[in-house]
């Protein structure tokens, strides 16, 4: 089976890195491994720094069913989470700002017609599939820079030893037992996260970081360009590797 091959018409001429790195954080299904396989060949061909982190992850998942997967996924993202795939919630929790941030991130998903199905439109996934196929790319950069890269740092130190710790010791106070122990040196999906950071600092390499960490956090910013005439946008124009 040309795996590569097979997969490529699916991806078509849409900035494949998200594509192939959104199908990581989809929950796992039939099929999950070779998306695995997939993105793994991508990142050694286009981003050989990213694969390097992310071969521990692929490793992993090639000898599981799918049955083991899906608990590793729904203890890290959904039973006694790690931490969340809904950036609106990872970056503001329950302030209004939530809703305003989740607001925009529906319009932009009904602009390229992408339906998020059960999910929130601002499920991790998800966005990474708006990144890949919205040809809007002052909003890309908007979107990658200002909620996206945030967010998952965010997400990243939830799995800190300290506060892996920590996690582990409320759970057995509350509930007695954990449903599963963290994998032997660290969990795989903080792989995963590590390795999608990475491709976003290096198609976004260019940019400010100083200007990145005074805006990062404020919703209104995010997904508006359009509103405003592209007035709210900070950010030099780049193109995402395609």
């Amino acid at each position: 089976m040309d795996l590569k091959k097979d997969l490529q018409g699916v991806y078509n001429k849409m900035k494949d890195q998200y594509i192939a790195l959104s199908e990581i954080f989809f929950y796992p299904k039939d099929g999950y491994q070779d998306k695995v396989k997939y993105c793994q060949q991508y990142l050694e061909e286009f981003y050989p720094e990213a694969a390097v982190t992310f071969q521990r992850f692929a490793d992993y998942i090639d000898d599981k069913s799918v049955c083991e997967i899906e608990e590793v996924f729904g203890f890290t993202f959904h039973i006694q989470a790690i931490c969340y795939l809904d950036i609106g919630y990872v970056l503001f929790g329950e302030d209004y700002s939530r809703g305003e941030f989740l607001v925009n991130m529906k319009q932009e998903q009904a602009k390229i017609n992408h339906d998020c199905g059960e999910e929130l439109a601002d499920n991790l996934p998800h966005v990474l599939q708006l990144i890949a196929i919205s040809e809007d790319e002052e909003f890309i950069q908007e979107l990658v820079l200002k909620a996206a890269i945030p967010a998952v740092e965010k997400m990243l130190e939830e799995f800190e030893e300290g506060r892996m710790a920590l996690k582990r010791k409320v759970t057995k106070k509350k509930q007695k037992a954990i449903i599963m122990e963290d994998i032997t040196n660290g969990n795989i999906y903080q792989n995963a996260l590590q390795t999608l950071l990475k491709v976003f600092k290096m198609d976004f390499d260019d940019v400010d970081s100083q200007e990145h960490q005074i805006h990062k956090y404020n919703p209104t910013l995010v997904g508006l360009a359009n509103a405003c005439g592209g007035g709210c946008s900070f950010v030099q124009q780049k193109t995402v590797k395609k």
